[in-house]
C-alpha cells in the first residue's frame, strides 16, 4: 500500500458540485474520501472516523469553516487534525482568520485539484508522522504532553500522562496546570544557557512527580515526558531486581538519589557505620566498587 492508499481525507463544503469534483480527484490517487455539507455533519465526522486531513470550505451557511476549524481544535480528539482550508476569499483578514481558527493551509477558489492534492500531501506525510510517533508513545506507556509554547495549551497528552496529570494537579482543562508551566520556562531557560534541567516538579510524603524534555517540534511545542517516583515500589523493585534485602534495598534507593551515608542513616535511624556495612553487601551483588555505578545500576533497576 502506497501512503495516499492509507490516507483519510474529510472533504467539507455545501456545495455538491465541489464535493464532486474534490472526491473524485482524492478518489482517483487512492485516498478514502469522507465528505459533508455543513458543518455539524462535518463535526460528527470527523470525531467519528479521525480522518488524517479536513479538506474545509471557509464560507457556509449556518456555521461556518472558521468555526467548525476553532470547534476541532477545541476538541481533544480531533484537535491534532490538519486543516486546508478552501477559500475565494484572499483578503488578508480572511487569511489571517483561516490561521487564527486552527488552519494548518489554505487553497483558493476556484478549486484546481493538483493544486489541492500537492497540498494534501504534504501535510498528509506530516500528519502520517506524528500520529504514528504518538501512537508509540501510546503503546509504551510514556507519559508524555505536548504543551503549545506560545498559549500554555495542552494539545496533546497520552492516557498514563492523563492519569498523572489529574493525579498529582487534579482538574485542569485544555490548559497545562500553572505548576507544569512554570517548571517549562525554568527548564527551557536552563537549557538555552546549557546549564543542567531540574528534573523535580513536585514531592509529597514517599513520592515525586518528576519531569524531562522529550523533544521540541520546532518553536512551537515541546514535548515533556512525565514520571511518577514511589519511594516504596522503588525499594521493593531494587529488591526484587537485585536479590537484597529489604535494609540493603532502602539503603541504595537513597544512595541513587544522592544522599549521603549521613543523610542515609538519618532518614533510616541506623548508624552511618551499619550503612557502610550495607553498601559493602549491595556492592558485591550489584558487582560495581564506586557509588556512582551503583547509583546507575539502581537506576536501570527501577526501569527494570
Amino acid at each position: 500500500m502506497t501512503e495516499r492508499q492509507q490516507g483519510i481525507v474529510l472533504a467539507v463544503d455545501d456545495v455538491p458540485d465541489n464535493l464532486a469534483l474534490l472526491y473524485d480527484a482524492l478518489d482517483q490517487v487512492g485516498y478514502t474520501v469522507l465528505v459533508a455539507t455543513d458543518g455539524e455533519s462535518a463535526l460528527h465526522r470527523a470525531r467519528l472516523s479521525l480522518p488524517d486531513v479536513v479538506l474545509l470550505d471557509a464560507m457556509m451557511p449556518g456555521m461556518d469553516g472558521f468555526e467548525v476549524a476553532r470547534r476541532l481544535k477545541a476538541d481533544f480528539s480531533t484537535q491534532a487534525i490538519p486543516i486546508v482550508f478552501m477559500t475565494g476569499l484572499t483578503e488578508t483578514e480572511h487569511v489571517v482568520a483561516a490561521f487564527a481558527a486552527g488552519g494548518a493551509d489554505y487553497v483558493t477558489k476556484p478549486i484546481k485539484p493538483q493544486e489541492v492534492l500537492a497540498r494534501i500531501a504534504a501535510h498528509m506525510h506530516s500528519a502520517r508522522q506524528m500520529k504514528q510517533a504518538r501512537s508509540a508513545l501510546d503503546a509504551f506507556g510514556q507519559a508524555t504532553v505536548a504543551i503549545a509554547a506560545a498559549s500554555g495549551k495542552l494539545t496533546w497528552r497520552t492516557p498514563l500522562a492523563r492519569q498523572l496529570l489529574e493525579t498529582w494537579f487534579g482538574p485542569h482543562g485544555e490548559f497545562a496546570p500553572p505548576r507544569l508551566l512554570e517548571w517549562v520556562h525554568q527548564a527551557d531557560h536552563a537549557r538555552r544557557e546549557s546549564r543542567e534541567v531540574p528534573g523535580l516538579l513536585l514531592a509529597e510524603e514517599g513520592k515525586r512527580l518528576l519531569a524531562s524534555f522529550h523533544d521540541q517540534t520546532g518553536d512551537d511545542e515541546w514535548l515533556v515526558v512525565l514520571r511518577e517516583e514511589n519511594d516504596a515500589v522503588a525499594i521493593e523493585t531494587l529488591q526484587a531486581s537485585f536479590n537484597l534485602t529489604r535494609r540493603e534495598a532502602e539503603v541504595l534507593h537513597w544512595l541513587s538519589l544522592g544522599k549521603t551515608n549521613r543523610d542515609i542513616a538519618d532518614i533510616l535511624q541506623m548508624s552511618p557505620r551499619t550503612v557502610n556495612k550495607h553498601l559493602e553487601h549491595v556492592f558485591e551483588k550489584l558487582g560495581v566498587e564506586t557509588r556512582t555505578a551503583a547509583a546507575m545500576a539502581a537506576e536501570k533497576g527501577r526501569r527494570g
